[in-house]
């Protein structure tokens, strides 16, 4: 039995992040739970540790949300950019990419790179900073065949982060 299938299949690069290299000096602050300030390179600015994995490409469709949207801070504009992939199970474990209990190992935190089509032209490199980031993984279908039906497609919602302060402060 069919599980479904993408349309308009597009290829996405994500690096996932890496939550073991979190671990490391400075690690995870313990109130935020994001990574910690360090000054790894003495300029007098703290630096995130961001570890991660080595990219994969993974195919996908893309549900174009928002791109260079206007929003103004107190140090000029700092466009807001979405976007929403959707992912079939089937390509995440054929990936690997699924763990033992079903749950897709693609989670909040890994950054969306570039979009390529299916014979491997570029179509959109992510400019980062600020980049995008995973901040919502949810199963969206629970396929179609009625005897066993399986979960069969995955959202996953990129949005860039904030690069400055809303006007009118804090």
């Amino acid at each position: 039995m069919t599980r479904g299938r993408l349309i308009f299949v597009f290829e996405a690069e994500i690096f996932r992040s890496d939550r073991a290299a979190l671990r490391l000096s400075p690690g995870l602050d313990a109130d935020f739970k994001e990574p910690a300030l360090a000054d790894g390179d003495d300029d007098g600015v703290p630096d995130k540790v961001r570890g991660e994995h080595t990219p994969i490409r993974v195919p996908c469709q893309i549900e174009p949300k928002t791109d260079d949207a206007l929003r103004m801070f107190a140090s000029g504009n700092a466009p807001h950019a979405r976007a929403e992939l959707i992912f079939h199970f089937a390509d995440l474990e054929r990936l690997s990419l699924v763990d033992a209990n079903g749950e897709p190992l693609l989670g909040a935190g890994d950054r969306l790179a570039t979009l390529y089509t299916r014979d491997g032209a570029l179509v959109w490199r992510v400019p980062t900073p600020p980049g995008l980031f995973a901040i919502e993984v949810s199963p969206l279908g629970f396929g179609l065949p009625l005897r066993a039906p399986r979960r069969n497609l995955l959202r996953v919602v990129f949005e860039d982060r904030s690069s400055g302060a809303p006007r009118g402060g804090l």
